[in-house]
């Protein structure tokens, strides 16, 4: 499978001709290859975006809307087909991408369809001044998205959806792990009648094909999604030029568990916000914390339940955890596991690489708990971004929360108690930018996703998207 980059709605090779391999990571063996373009192919791409601006910029708002509702049409109509290419490319279940990845980014497409048209700008009266002040709202022009291989087209979307439906037009860069839907995505577009350059997908490496889109003079705004040191590099290329940045970075999140939540419960959905996608959810507790007085069971019963987790080939049903991404990553991931017992931890379960009978040089690791002492070690303070928990008991709510906040990371919090003061008291003084209180991963998309600390500036969803992708312009008019 070869794929190209998507520019005014055509499918180009670049322009120099360099490709990398594509992996399937379940059988470990390359199955295509994809460009690494270079900044004369995000020119190009940066052109046609360009182009396309006035006019899609002073389209009316239901007729965006229209477009990406078909949009949002045409990937549920497709859903077997991209959510088979989501599993091929990442290795997850293709189970959790026909339920989640997939769904998800129709759902991207439809929200921000339906938002456009309920956002509204304000106005105010200088009343005795003889005066009124409004706001526009106007789209910035060509803006830059680039998104992480982890949930390849659910995150892709997010931040396409709002910037076309704003009024702007895209340079996209996805994953170079994790092309495939991206790919898949031009056509679709296409199909569903999207101006030519209003979208344009450009493939390849960071320091190639990202460093040239965040480095463009003409593209004014980054929307990133990705690690906390590639973050800070954008910034620091980025801001010196005035771009306008939105960067969703790493995660380190706790998972608080009190002796008074409903236990059977908080035991199934922790076991999922560890090992979900092979732990590869920025939005995972890593770290989980539970009250001494139930920590032992706890311990008991969450091995066994992760022990009954089946690894497997992403293609069969009954699979619940996939392979990781690359040999790269796996290599990262099981680095960490193999300094557990020098960090003061010891692996209660876990830790493996895992031999799937048909997929023998896939990328398979058990899901690990490692117990640990000290919040202070590096399986608890660095992002591992893998099937692997730390384990710790705390005896106080102080301590908890201690705990908790500990990390240079504030993506999210998980909590579990029924305890009505101790809900409030936690979600007010966690350090992060959302917080579960007795589920995990619930989304609405009207609300603002985003953290504190090292997890990144600026907000994502809902209107803050809108917002983002748009510049405010204060008009004021002195009547008689």
């Amino acid at each position: 499978m070869n794929i190209k980059n998507y520019i005014n709605g055509e499918f180009l090779s670049p322009i120099n001709e360099n490709y990398i391999d594509n992996y399937n990571p379940s059988i470990g063996e390359v199955y295509g290859t994809i460009p690494n373009s270079t900044k004369e192919d995000v020119a190009l791409a940066y052109k046609a975006a360009s182009d396309a601006f006035p006019e899609w910029s002073n389209k009316t708002l239901e007729d965006r809307s229209r477009i990406l509702i078909r949009i949002s049409e045409l990937l549920e109509a497709n859903l077997e087909r991209f959510a088979n290419a989501e599993a091929k490319d990442n290795g997850k279940p293709v189970s959790l991408a026909s339920v989640v990845d997939i769904p998800r980014s129709a759902s991207n497409f439809r929200f921000f369809a339906n938002a456009i048209t309920q956002f509204s700008s304000e106005s105010h009266e200088s009343i005795g001044l003889g005066a009124v002040n409004f706001t526009l709202r106007q789209p910035i022009g060509v803006v830059g998205c680039i998104s992480p291989w982890n949930l390849p087209l659910y995150l892709f979307t997010w931040k396409i959806a709002p910037a076309i439906a704003a009024g702007n037009c895209v340079v996209a860069k996805p994953s170079e792990v994790t092309p495939m839907t991206a790919y898949l995505l031009g056509e679709i577009c296409n199909e569903a009648g999207l101006p030519k350059g209003v979208l344009n997908i450009v493939h390849g490496l960071g320091q190639t094909t990202g460093q040239a889109i965040i480095e463009h003079p003409e593209v004014k705004a980054i929307s990133f999604t990705g690690g906390t040191a590639t973050g800070a590099h954008i910034a620091r290329t980025a801001a010196p030029m005035f771009k306008k940045l939105s960067l969703e970075l790493g995660g380190k999140n706790p998972n608080v568990i009190f002796a008074d939540s409903d236990y059977d419960k908080m035991l199934t959905t922790t076991v999922r916000s560890s090992f979900a996608n092979q732990g590869q959810i920025c939005l995972c507790g890593s770290r989980i914390f539970v009250e001494e007085s139930i920590y032992e069971q706890f311990k008991k019963d969450f091995v066994k339940k992760v022990s009954e987790l089946k690894i497997g080939n992403p293609f069969d049903n009954d699979t619940n955890v996939g392979a990781l991404v690359s040999k790269q990553h796996l290599e990262k991931v099981k680095s960490y596991i193999d300094i557990a017992e020098n960090e003061g931890g010891r692996i209660l379960y876990g830790g493996n690489r895992v031999v799937v009978e048909g997929s023998e040089n896939g990328y398979y690791l058990q899901p690990t708990i490692i117990e640990v002492g000290d919040n202070k070690c590096v399986l608890n303070q660095e992002e591992i971004f893998g099937p692997v928990v730390t384990l710790m008991s705390f005896k106080t709510d102080k301590e908890a929360l201690l705990l908790a906040n500990d990390v240079k990371y504030g993506l999210s919090a998980t909590l579990w108690t029924n305890n009505l003061n101790r809900t409030m008291q936690f979600s007010k003084q966690l350090n992060t930018g959302i917080v579960w209180v007795n589920t995990w991963m619930l989304r609405d998309l009207r609300t603002p996703f985003g953290g504190q600390k090292a997890s990144g500036v600026g907000r994502e969803g809902g209107f803050e998207a809108l917002r983002f992708f748009t510049e405010p312009k204060n008009i004021c008019i002195k009547y008689e």
